[in-house]
């Protein structure tokens, strides 16, 4: 499977997009005004205690303050907490914790009225970002993530992923981890170790103690609230989670981010770093490789299954869970022919719905309604296809055999907010009137007439691809006709993402001249 990772970044904002053979499989959205991305460690204040729900209400800067449940604390807070008023009261004067004496582990049982006050400040981990209404989750246990180690303040255990089978090899990387691991740290050994050498565990291990002592030292400054350790941009950390060598191509039209990536994969592929490429041209890169267009497709209430011959799905979100219900395109009897076409469009269905909560981010309870099947073995196999298709989905979840329904629900980890993307336009008719089109047309020449007594360069004009369509049509197209008459150029550019009558006007150096959304 060739993976591909597109990365366009447009007015503080960058779009990932995660591509696989050609299928978009996962886009995420990070702005850098968004304070809070899980994995961030914060410096709070506990605002107030509520005893009644056995939990606190944490300042972190954000307008709606953080829950932080008791069970969230962690055995070692009392490490924790000593850590920080050593720490901003100039006790503590470095990051090591070799010498720290570690404070008696809190109960499981416990009441927060025991161990918190208001007031305090605390040291702790977005574990779910802002949702709807809610603000974010949070936790005390830290843990610093690496490409193949976990690293855990005030620990002693060393921990092995249990996709690791081979005993020799785990006591290879017991052995190894020990050696290395600096005192006061516990280590949790992710799968991806498996095989590693040693000078790459411990380039690891380094990364993940600098990124302790930073936030050390974030932490004498005593601002509260304040962020002192950010997760890596989104594509360091899909590369840091995801990278092998399924990757073929990673793509970037910023040439700072180009090279922040290719650093980065200095570090933990180098073999690897001249799959990053630096993208430059007037057709926007997720344009250029069918992003937008997949988006309008794999979006909205009605989503047609691949290479079905007319199957569809039908996703229904309410407030407590998503519904999803398989459509055949066709009547299926009960023939045994059609039994076997009912099992072939569930399997290719199963193959969309996993890709769709990749896709969407859906989380929660999943209840899914399959076509009918009579045959045990068919409900068998499909079960097991569809736990096999969601073996790709790095997002907590668990699947359930059928019920005597024929209803499957999955149950998956939402962390964000789930992403919706409007798939239907406003009707331009909506007021019972719209500009003649050949008003359209006379606006945009009037545009590119005005543009061309200054720029003397190229001009691109991006369009909605039915547009672009007209302008382009037949030899004595109107694109060719303002090139007669003006005597320049102007290429047209369709955008999948554009709004039937939008239109825009750039030059050559990317710069937006015109903009008109009618």
């Amino acid at each position: 499977m060739k993976k591909e990772l597109i990365i366009s970044h447009e007015n503080d904002t960058s779009k990932i997009a995660l591509l696989e053979d050609g299928r978009l499989f996962e886009l995420h959205q990070e702005a850098q005004s968004n304070q809070f991305v899980v994995g961030d460690l914060f410096l709070g204040k506990i605002k107030k205690l509520a005893p009644n729900l056995n939990a606190a209400f944490v300042n972190i800067g954000y307008e709606k303050d953080a829950f932080l449940h008791y069970l969230d604390l962690g055995p070692q807070i009392l490490s924790y907490q000593k850590f920080v008023r050593d720490t901003t009261a100039k006790r503590q004067q470095n990051s090591s914790l070799k010498n720290f004496v570690v404070q008696k582990e809190i109960p499981k049982d416990g009441t927060i009225d025991k161990v918190l006050a208001s007031g305090d400040s605390i040291l702790l981990q977005i574990t779910k970002e802002p949702i709807s209404t809610k603000g974010p989750r949070i936790s005390t246990q830290i843990s610093l993530t690496g490409r193949f180690l976990i690293l855990i303040p005030f620990d002693h255990k060393v921990s092995i992923s249990k996709k690791i089978k081979s005993s020799q090899e785990k006591e290879r990387l017991r052995t190894l981890i020990e050696s290395i691991r600096p005192e006061g740290f516990g280590v949790i050994i992710r799968t991806v170790a498996e095989g590693k050498k040693v000078a790459e565990l411990h380039n690891d291990m380094n990364q993940l103690i600098t990124k302790w002592e930073n936030c050390f030292k974030n932490i004498q400054k005593n601002k509260v609230p304040s962020k002192v350790l950010s997760e890596e941009h989104k594509a360091a950390a899909i590369l840091r989670d995801n990278f092998n060598q399924d990757f073929v191509n990673i793509i970037c039209d910023d040439q700072h981010l180009v090279d922040e990536m290719k650093n980065y994969l200095d570090v933990i592929a180098p073999e690897s770093k001249n799959i990053v490429h630096f993208y430059e041209s007037h057709i926007p890169l997720l344009e250029y490789y069918n992003v937008e267009k997949q988006l309008k497709q794999s979006f909205g209430k009605h989503v047609n299954i691949p290479s079905s011959k007319g199957a569809y799905l039908v996703i229904e979100h309410t407030e407590a869970l998503h519904v999803i219900d398989v459509n055949s395109g066709n009547n299926i009897s009960a023939s045994q022919t059609n039994k076997l076409h009912a099992l072939n469009v569930n399997k290719m269905a199963a193959t969309e719905i996993a890709r769709q909560l990749r896709l969407r981010d859906m989380g929660g309870i999943i209840v899914i309604d399959f076509i009918d099947m009579t045959d045990p073995e068919h409900r068998k196999t499909l079960f097991e296809h569809l736990k096999t298709e969601m073996r790709r989905d790095k997002a907590k979840h668990k699947t359930l055999p059928p019920s005597k329904f024929g209803l499957i629900q999955i149950t998956r980890q939402r962390v964000r907010p789930e992403k919706q993307i409007e798939t239907k336009e406003v009707n331009p008719n909506r007021d019972g009137t719209i500009l003649a089109p050949i008003v359209i047309i006379e606006k945009m020449e009037e545009s590119i007439r005005n543009l061309l007594t200054n720029e003397k360069g190229k001009l691109y004009l991006h369009v909605h691809p039915f547009v672009e369509a007209y302008l382009t049509k037949g030899l004595m197209s109107i694109q060719n006709k303002w090139f007669l008459r003006y005597k320049k150029w102007v290429t047209i550019i369709p955008r999948d993402s554009f709004k039937y009558l939008e239109y825009a006007l750039y030059n050559s150096k990317k710069q937006e001249l015109i903009s008109d959304s009618n």
